[in-house]
């Protein structure tokens, strides 16, 4: 009789407990989630602040290529970069495009559009997520933890560095075997039909976000000269430019490409993605202007 009383009160303290976190996770978890194993964790947690904090003013969805230009690079406030390192710019757009609220502007990567949607992190991020109740008190609170553990930096906390990284030459690393490797890569696949498919698709997005007052513009990031013949990169850029003919749509990211470096020709190294970073805010800065 002992043990099943035992057993009674634990299971009704455990109840309460599941009941006050649950209202917890209603008053003070709303938008978190924990980190998924299959995608970056990084990432992950960018998005979950960015369902948690105020709308920014502006979003860059994009892949691996994008996700290299850190928030702490630029200098405009009120920016978040929801790129997905291995994954597609379409996804970040869905789940951007998906919110009650949106950002003044959307900054859409246009270089890798051969992906799939993650249709599990839009679910998942989307307004109107289908998680269980009683699953969210444990991720509300792993993901508070890792966002209050991973604060991000401000521009200001790194500008000192930034300004001695530009100051440096440009990196000696010799990256030819990366870049061949890369090439041959780029040749062998041919995008054209997941290209086109997300480019209809992110059409689609743009007529929905701008009904609702936000305003999308499409960049393309340098790659390294060989890979800008590649069939890869030009096929897309072929496919994508007609799809957006209109030069109004676009950012120029004007850089001098002599100072510019990549680690295998595709994702730019640290002090390339500050020099790129400064070319868009320029850029963005002119288009706001023109608006």
């Amino acid at each position: 009789m002992s043990a099943v009383r035992w057993l009674i009160k634990g299971g009704a303290a455990a109840a309460i407990v599941l009941i006050a976190c649950g209202f917890a996770t209603v008053r003070f978890g709303s938008g978190l989630q924990m980190p998924a194993t299959t995608t970056r964790d990084g990432t992950l947690i960018t998005l979950s602040r960015y369902l948690r904090e105020p709308v920014p003013e502006i979003v860059l969805v994009g892949s691996s290529l994008t996700f290299r230009l850190k928030e702490e690079y630029f200098t405009t406030r009120g920016l978040r970069n929801l790129a997905l390192a291995g994954g597609s710019p379409v996804t970040g757009l869905e789940i951007v495009a998906s919110q009650p609220r949106l950002p003044q502007y959307i900054l859409v990567e246009a270089n890798v559009l051969n992906r799939s949607t993650d249709t599990a992190l839009v679910e998942r991020y989307s307004r109107g997520g289908t998680e269980p109740f009683f699953f969210r008190p444990v991720r509300a609170a792993v993901a508070a933890y890792e966002q209050r553990l991973h604060a991000p930096l401000t521009h200001e906390q790194v500008v000192l560095d930034l300004r001695r990284l530009v100051g440096q030459p440009p990196s000696d690393f010799d990256n030819r075997i990366y870049v061949d490797r890369t090439l041959q890569q780029f040749n062998a696949e041919d995008p054209t039909d997941a290209t086109r498919l997300n480019a209809k698709r992110i059409e689609a997005l743009i007529r929905m976000v701008e009904e609702r007052g936000a305003q999308v513009l499409l960049f393309e990031l340098p790659y390294a000269e060989p890979i800008e013949g590649s069939r890869f990169a030009a096929t897309t850029r072929e496919i994508v430019r007609a799809a957006f003919p209109d030069s109004k749509r676009w950012l120029s990211i004007e850089v001098n490409r002599s100072e510019l470096r990549w680690a295998d020709g595709v994702h730019l190294d640290e002090r390339s993605a500050v020099i790129a970073t400064q070319a868009m805010e320029r850029a963005l800065a002119s288009a706001r202007g023109a608006n």
